[in-house]
């Protein structure tokens, strides 16, 4: 999986500009939660490819960038978990989801892929 990492607030005006073409996946993981790790690998498992065009992958480490959830928080109207999956289309977030709840199949029909 080819992720696209940001590190800071001021990256998020690219995200939605990137979203008026295509959706894009935010990805937020915490490098030392085990739950995080997991949901990331089975996101990761299932992930083919060709729905990078479709569904643009960001990632964004929670522990070195935590100044970028809160924005992220505030910029989408969601509240902040760990993991957590977000679905960014046309500068709105139209799916959120956390924990084990993430799931590839519900991250492309968000998308609509």
């Amino acid at each position: 999986m080819n992720w696209i990492s940001i590190q800071n607030p001021e990256e998020l005006e690219q995200i939605d500009q990137w979203s008026k073409e295509a959706p894009v996946l935010l990805f937020k993981h915490s490098t030392r939660c085990s739950i995080s790790s997991a949901a990331l690998n089975r996101l990761e498992t299932a992930w083919k490819e060709e729905n990078s065009a479709a569904l643009k992958p960001v990632y964004i480490d929670l522990i070195r960038f935590r100044p970028l959830s809160n924005a992220i928080a505030t910029r989408y109207g969601i509240e902040h978990e760990s993991p957590q999956a977000l679905v960014i289309s046309n500068g709105k977030c139209v799916y959120s989801e956390s924990h084990f709840g993430i799931n590839y199949h519900d991250l492309l029909a968000a998308a609509k892929v």
